[in-house]
């Protein structure tokens, strides 16, 4: 295919990649609800999806590739595999098996989200980036932090795109594609880190942006009106490669899901998603990095310490939760006394290796009067202790500041704050559903169907039809809950999510899950301790 005619396919394709992006997950959410409704899950699988009436069925003129017909169609929501006019005429689809016919369907997704997705980072870079009225008004510092190494990342795309072309067009049925993604991970997606982990600086260079320079607000208006956006902001073009870097994992472990056990596809998907899972996790680093530092500093010049003091900033230290708590003075006696007079405000900072227990001081400074690792916390929760105490809990530190144990009675503002502190305290505790380190088969589900941003460092940010284990959750209406293709772990409102009933697809979900992390030793040792359960 020449370079030509490449583009000009490039120009047809019907959806941009936020549309395909959002229906694609759209379609995901109603496809589970449907499964989660039947008794038996095997009457539909989680792949299968409805073909688009907008398809053309009839056999063209002229062989033309199968991704032609694809991006020609810009009707439908985005084409099948089986419903290109190019397989429905060879006959294959009465020779291949069903499960082979889904892995087909999962791979050609690969392959036409790819090409969706360079279309809108083709839009960003045409429309935005190289627009002359903000060339103008941008100082070539600012349009580098606001544009990144957005080119680079973009030829990267297209080499990828038209590798992933030419496995599809060398045979209708196709072989495989994880091998493509796997030597692309591998040699070109580094620039995806660098990308993101400019992220930060983009997010605030942005923000600045619009509110120093109204110039810069008219223009970004004036393009984001223009009928190639599709409505679509300019923000939702400048984190298109965190959130596709992102879903190709997600796209690799779908496909993983369909092949056939022991073979050679399985151990290369597996090689694809091992290398993904790398990079993804490099990239969340980079975005966490500078805001981690910045916090870190910030809250070293808060601290007074009226113990020895302790150093805070670190490069392997980060806050994983701050905030006020009453504490009991005196003695656990008299319920008689009023709360005000049994209770004082602490506050905590609690970091992933260190606690630091204070007390707010004018200027909006923190005196510390005590400090414990994170390792030698204890807690306990106080039940059915009437209403002045409750949503309170006991902190155990083993080992103090002054190397001595110590305790705290402290109490929350609400069942789920309580819970919250709780579980950051003492990560290894058990939880109400499932423990950490003896998981039982079987644990209720929740699928996202509402966005979730985390506000807190302790909370989880949720996207569209992310499968959870639901860990603990409080009447308050919170979930902790453990995302199964990633295993992060946090808190979130239960407003966002609907709970999966159905005990069939829950054991297909972790099923799943299992397969995919199998190449992780630590995955599988956790697997043997669920069977010998």
């Amino acid at each position: 295919m020449t370079a030509d005619s490449w583009r000009n396919l490039i120009e047809h394709i019907g959806l941009l990649y936020q549309e395909y992006r959002d229906k694609s997950t759209r379609q995901e959410i109603e496809t589970r609800r449907l499964q989660d409704s039947q008794t038996d899950p095997e009457e539909s699988s989680p792949s299968e999806e409805t073909p688009s009436e907008a398809e053309p069925t009839g056999t063209p003129e002229s062989k033309a590739p199968p991704q032609i017909s694809l991006l020609r169609n810009s009707n439908s929501r985005f084409n099948l595999w089986q419903d290109l006019p190019e397989i429905r005429s060879s006959g294959v689809l009465s020779i291949l098996q069903p499960d082979e016919i889904k892995l087909q369907e999962a791979m050609f997704e690969l392959v036409t989200s790819e090409a969706s997705y360079y279309k809108s980072l083709n839009l960003l870079v045409s429309h935005f980036m190289e627009n002359e009225r903000l060339k103008k008004i941008l100082h070539p510092s600012e349009a580098h932090i606001l544009f990144s190494n957005v080119l680079d990342v973009m030829a990267v795309s297209e080499r990828f795109l038209l590798d992933l072309e030419q496995r599809v067009e060398e045979n209708i049925v196709i072989s495989d594609v994880c091998d493509i993604v796997y030597q692309h991970t591998v040699n070109h997606f580094s620039v995806y880190i660098t990308y993101v982990s400019n992220q930060t600086y983009q997010e605030r260079a942005y923000k600045q942006l619009l509110q120093d320079k109204p110039a810069f607000r008219e223009v970004i208006s004036q393009l984001e009106l223009d009928p190639k956006c599709k409505g679509l902001s300019f923000s939702s073009f400048l984190i298109l490669p965190f959130q596709r870097i992102t879903r190709l994992k997600l796209l690799v472990q779908n496909i993983l899901k369909k092949v056939e056990e022991k073979s050679d596809r399985e151990n290369t998907a597996l090689d694809a998603h091992k290398e993904l899972e790398t990079v993804v996790k490099a990239c969340n680093e980079g975005v966490r990095k500078m805001s981690r530092t910045e916090q870190m500093i910030s809250i070293q010049k808060k601290l007074e310490f009226k113990i020895k003091s302790v150093p805070i900033i670190s490069h392997s230290r980060w806050l994983l939760k701050q905030g006020e708590l009453q504490q009991m003075n005196g003695p656990k006696t008299s319920r008689t006394l009023r709360t005000k007079k049994l209770f004082r405000e602490i506050y905590l900072f609690l970091f992933n290796d260190l606690l630091v227990i204070c007390r707010q001081i004018p200027g909006d400074k923190y005196q510390v009067f005590d400090s414990a690792p994170r390792g030698l916390l204890r807690v306990e929760e106080l039940e059915d202790q009437g209403q002045s105490l409750a949503n309170v809990f006991i902190l155990r530190l083993l080992e103090n500041a002054d190397d001595r144990e110590a305790s705290y009675m402290l109490k929350a503002s609400s069942q789920s704050e309580m819970k919250r502190w709780m579980i950051s305290l003492a990560p290894n505790r058990r939880t109400k559903f499932v423990s950490f380190t003896s998981r039982l088969v079987d644990c209720p589900q929740i699928q996202c169907v509402h966005p979730y941003v985390a506000q807190q460092p302790d909370e989880l940010s949720l996207e569209l039809a992310d499968v959870l284990n639901i860990l603990d959750k409080t009447d308050d209406g919170w979930i902790f809950g453990e995302r199964l293709h990633d295993q992060e772990r946090g808190w979130f409102p239960s407003s966002m999510g609907e709970e999966i009933l159905n005990p069939k697809i829950r054991a297909q979900n972790l099923k799943e899950c299992f397969r995919v992390h199998k190449s992780d030793d630590s995955q599988r040792r956790k697997l043997g301790s669920r069977n010998r359960q």
